[in-house]
């Protein structure tokens, strides 16, 4: 019994396991199962860099039908335009400077100042002073000149009794001014034409040049009994009368209007471009310049530009500064380049054209550059018109623009082409075509 309980005992109670070599095991274990995570993401990653590999491969690589495809010329598309009624003009455009219509230069005549140095003793009109008719200018000497109106230049001195055409020019000059010359014959300077210069004078604050002359009818006075002196005896004893002394004549004053004083001007306005003259110096050759008349516009053309303008075009000015458009008129074109330009000698560039604006420019626009558009030419109204583009001639010499339908399809219509511009042309269908506002027509493809 006591042996048996003995063995019994030994199978039921084995030796025990140290506990450092269990704990060696399972360390072995954990770096397994690390080894094994580890190798699994390195194929899960490697997988994923073949396939998108693959991807990019199968981009790069096309086939011969894909390439072909996609280098092939786009498919052209079709540019239309529609056919219109409309005026066409054809349009110049060129680029001219205001100028004065006409332009006169003030200078000191010889006369000027006579019997004294000839001297500016005032200036009374400075540069862009708009000049009125009756206007005291400056003085050479003391002595005004002036302005009053009339074509004709100065070219004499007028005085009581002269006659002509130019007389009657200043006494229609002095009756503007509110001078009359009554009674006094147009063309003859006589007493009211007189009366007239002396108060014209007056009213600038001068008074007139007067003249001494001895009477038109001077001759010596009628011979007036004396009492006899000694001496004076006829054969017969008789006292012998002794003619009185011939008595001076009373000498009279005419006006006279120097040449030197007076300013002709054609029209006005007048303005002030220049003035030179100057207190205290002596004149020279030129002491102002005045521009006369409205302004005009002045540019040069070419020889093409030139055959297709004429007087009387319509045209519009443009100053570019301010935006202001002003309707004006073709005046005319010179037949030849002018002979210089500036100092420059030999022949300009080109012609001159002159525009004339239908309602005056500003005054100071003088001497600024400007746009000028001239209508060469002009349909009379609107007309069927197609851009230039769209017409074209076939290998019969026939002229046709392609109209574009609906479905894609184009169709050939025979045209007569007229009068073109500003890219248009005007277009008349021939017998039996046709050819409608809205349609479109083809002018050109794009790819």
């Amino acid at each position: 019994m006591t042996s048996s309980g003995s063995a019994s005992a030994a199978v039921e109670s084995p030796d025990p396991v140290p506990a450092q070599a269990s704990s060696k095991a399972g360390s072995r274990n954990d770096g397994s199962v690390r080894r094994r995570r580890g190798l699994l993401a390195i194929v899960v990653i490697g997988s994923a860099l073949v396939g998108a590999a693959g991807a990019g491969a199968a981009a790069l690589l096309k086939s011969p039908a894909q390439v072909a495809a996609e280098t092939a010329a786009p498919v052209p598309d079709t540019l239309t335009a529609q056919v219109e009624q409309r005026v066409i003009a054809d349009m110049l455009i060129t680029r001219g400077k205001v100028a004065a219509a006409s332009t006169i230069e003030i200078a000191v005549p010889a006369s000027a100042g006579s019997g004294s140095r000839p001297v500016v003793t005032k200036v009374k009109a400075k540069a862009g002073d708009q000049i009125a008719y009756g206007k005291a200018l400056f003085e050479i000497s003391g002595r005004p000149v002036f302005t009053l109106a009339g074509p004709l230049p100065a070219y004499r001195d007028l005085q009581t009794g002269a006659t002509g055409e130019d007389v009657a020019q200043l006494q229609k000059a002095l009756a503007r001014l509110g001078h009359g010359t009554a009674p006094d014959t147009s063309g003859v300077f006589g007493a009211g034409t007189e009366r007239a210069v002396i108060a014209f004078y007056k009213s600038i604050g001068y008074t007139p040049v007067r003249l001494a002359l001895n009477a038109p009818d001077d001759k010596p006075s009628a011979a007036k009994a004396a009492p006899p002196g000694p001496g004076d005896r006829s054969t017969d004893g008789k006292a012998t009368p002794t003619a009185a002394p011939t008595a001076a004549p009373e000498p009279r004053t005419v006006v006279v209007v120097p040449m030197s004083e007076v300013v002709f001007l054609s029209t006005l306005p007048a303005r002030a471009d220049t003035v030179v003259a100057t207190v205290g110096k002596a004149p020279g050759e030129k002491l102002m310049t005045l521009s006369i008349g409205d302004p005009v516009v002045v540019a040069e053309v070419s020889t093409r530009e030139k055959a297709l303008l004429k007087a009387g075009q319509q045209a519009e000015i443009l100053t570019e500064e301010s935006g202001l458009k002003v309707p004006a008129t073709v005046q005319a074109i010179t037949d030849a380049p002018p002979a210089g330009k500036g100092d420059q000698p030999g022949p300009a560039s080109g012609y001159l054209l002159r525009v004339v604006p239908n309602t005056p420019l500003p005054a100071e626009l003088a001497g600024k550059e400007v746009r000028v558009s001239v209508t060469a030419s002009s349909s009379e109204g609107p007309v069927l018109a197609v851009p230039s583009a769209a017409v074209s001639a076939g290998a019969d010499g026939q002229t046709s623009v392609s109209v574009l339908g609906s479905d894609g399809s184009t169709r050939r219509v025979p045209v007569r082409p007229g009068i073109s511009g500003s890219g248009f042309i005007a277009v008349t269908p021939e017998t039996g075509a046709k050819l409608n506002p809205g349609d479109k027509v083809v002018v050109g493809s794009s790819r």
